[in-house]
């Protein structure tokens, strides 16, 4: 048995087996639910109940889809010229230090100033962060995979440090956790009463803006260059270092929009609980969406949708919300293997 490279897969074929991946999933978690001893059927419909069906529920699933858009197109850009950032759970804690520096008064500023700076910020320091590792893979080979990884506990590190030190709030009763950002600071709701905060639309924003310069321009269509052959692409004259650590500027900088949102759109301060992994989850997010920007958003939903309705589900069906865990697991396997069997065909001899 051995792989062959197809040579330009249809566009059919190219739909097709992510979504034979995703039905895959559900057979596979229908079997975990039948094991718990609840019916498939009700467990999904109450998941699909729990995400989307109220305006509650959907809010709710957006609101938590918001973050996951930012760290699943960061991975997503990255991963397009094979530099590989397992670190957007770093970038992502950093962005929120930013925000919370400059948004508890340390510049008085209006609101519509203040945000765009913070943001500016925000995304400057998470591309620094991401600049390190880059640097070190292009000059001296260290494997980006581990320096990445590595800084995502050293920055949480560092901002429990800071949570117990200059950050942490006089008025917080000796909790670790920083004082709340200004008003000012702060992105107004879309719907009043409810979480769902303009963080969402600079997502989107973001992934269509990522999806014309991936697609439109020079640096996308280096960075596609790179991805596929970097030894091809610098024989034709592209400066592969020098793609990579516009990338890794590019994908730090958005990683680093998830913390600002979360902290200024919905949370309000700064915890080290802030991130239930959603560095790592957008992993999951850009390989289900392809590593297409604007896939990214349906995908990031689509994981939300899942953590959102499996919390609901449990309440109500006594099946552990761990299944969504096993859900999104098993869906980034199936999606590995479908982009497997999108490139390739198996031959026997």
């Amino acid at each position: 048995m051995r792989l062959e490279p197809k040579s330009a897969p249809s566009l059919v074929v190219t739909l097709l087996y992510p979504v034979a991946a995703i039905l895959v999933t559900f057979a596979i978690t229908a079997l975990l639910v039948l094991a718990a001893g609840a019916s498939p059927f009700s467990v999904f419909f109450l998941v699909w109940k729990g995400a989307a069906g109220s305006q509650f529920a959907l809010l709710e699933t957006l609101t938590r889809a918001t973050p996951l858009i930012f760290t699943g197109l960061a991975v997503a850009v990255a991963f397009r010229a094979k530099l590989w950032n397992i670190g957007a759970e770093a970038q992502l804690y950093i962005g929120a230090v930013v925000t919370v520096v400059l948004g508890t008064g340390a510049l008085p500023l209006p609101s519509f100033i203040l945000i765009p700076v913070i943001m500016i910020a925000a995304m400057a320091a998470g591309a620094l962060l991401l600049l390190g590792p880059a640097i070190l893979k292009t000059r001296f080979g260290v494997d980006e995979v581990v320096t990445t990884l590595l800084l995502n506990f050293i920055v949480l590190l560092f901002v429990s440090m800071l949570l117990e030190g200059v950050l942490k709030d006089p008025m917080g009763m000796g909790w670790p956790q920083s004082s709340r950002v200004i008003a000012d600071a702060q992105l107004p709701r879309i719907v009043q009463g409810r979480r769902l905060h303009y963080g969402f639309v600079i997502a989107l924003v973001s992934a269509v803006i990522l999806w014309i310069v991936m697609k439109k321009t020079a640096l996308g269509y280096e960075m596609r260059a790179v991805g596929h052959n970097p030894q091809a692409a610098s024989f034709a004259g592209i400066p592969v270092n020098r793609v990579l650590m516009k990338t890794a500027l590019l994908s730090g900088g958005i990683a680093a929009l998830a913390g600002f949102s979360e902290v200024s759109g919905l949370k309000g301060n700064l915890t080290l609980d802030l991130s239930p992994g959603f560095g790592y989850t957008g992993i999951v997010v850009a390989m289900l969406a392809m590593l297409n920007p604007l896939g990214v958003v349906v995908s990031a939903i689509f994981v939300a949708g899942i953590f959102v309705g499996a919390d609901a589900m449990s309440r109500t069906a006594g099946v552990p919300s761990y299944i969504a865990d096993v859900m999104v697991a098993t869906s980034l396997l199936t999606m590995v293997v479908a982009i497997l069997f999108t490139r390739y065909r198996l031959r026997w001899k």
